[in-house]
């Protein structure tokens, strides 16, 4: 589990979350949903320790989240982001495997792993020592995935990762997330703007408005009991986009 207790975080005046309670069950995918600057991605950094807390802590399966154990706990954590975020002087291959060699993995194990994620991802192994900049947006997502994969982690975390692709290849790694998150039954926690993309993919979806939660529940519940007008206008601004 999960666990952010009255965290807050503000850069000089501006607030980008006030504070914030919230619990993020294993083994299911909650989804992080909101407009620009509402504070979602603020949470997710939180979660992962790349920013601080001004005020509250963040706990992964009761750990709390600080600067003493962060490697420690970045080796049970994912991380995906929008393009990929791959070292573009780094082939697949190495962009896949580098924290697995940096800990000293066997040269057959760090095969067998990568033998295993090129299955899971359906990324085609003949293009394993390619440069990031060789491949379509669409395999640096799933270089990307494999690298986040590569520890077997207990938690992946995505922002907002498909946002730059094209649909059709959206629609692709959609499906092919969903089942991989079915298959490894990861706790994943997922950001993105798109509210039918949250319903595809979200257990839990938790609406975020001016760095404050707004409200928490599956789509269904937003859609039918809404806890303020706002979730209701939020909703109703992507309602084209929705199969409910």
């Amino acid at each position: 589990m999960i666990k952010l207790k009255e965290v807050s975080k503000s850069y000089g005046p501006t607030v980008a979350l006030h504070t914030v309670d919230l619990s993020i069950h294993g083994e299911r995918t909650t989804v992080l949903i909101g407009p620009s600057g509402c504070g979602k991605s603020t949470l997710l950094r939180l979660i992962i320790g790349l920013i601080q807390p001004d005020t509250g802590c963040a706990a992964i399966n009761g750990i709390t989240v600080s600067p003493g154990i962060l490697l420690q706990l970045r080796q049970r954590m994912g991380y995906v982001i929008q393009e990929g975020g791959l070292f573009p002087h780094l082939t697949v291959r190495r962009n896949v495997t580098l924290m697995a060699l940096y800990l000293g993995w066997e040269k057959q194990r760090i095969q067998n792993r990568l033998n295993e994620l090129i299955e899971l991802t359906r990324f085609p192994g003949d293009r394993l020592d390619c440069y990031p900049l060789e491949l379509s947006g669409g395999q640096r997502q799933r270089v990307s995935l494999m690298r986040a994969l590569m520890l077997d982690p207990d938690v992946l975390l995505f922002d907002e990762p498909l946002a730059a692709l094209d649909p059709m290849i959206r629609s692709e790694l959609q499906e092919d997330l969903k089942r991989i998150f079915k298959t490894l039954k990861k706790t994943v926690v997922l950001v993105t703007h798109d509210l039918s993309e949250a319903g595809y993919f979200g257990d839990r979806i938790v609406l975020l408005k001016e760095g404050r939660i707004v409200q928490a529940g599956t789509l269904a519940e937003l859609v039918r009991t809404p806890a303020e007008p706002f979730v209701t206008r939020f909703i109703n601004a992507q309602r084209s986009f929705l199969e409910i």
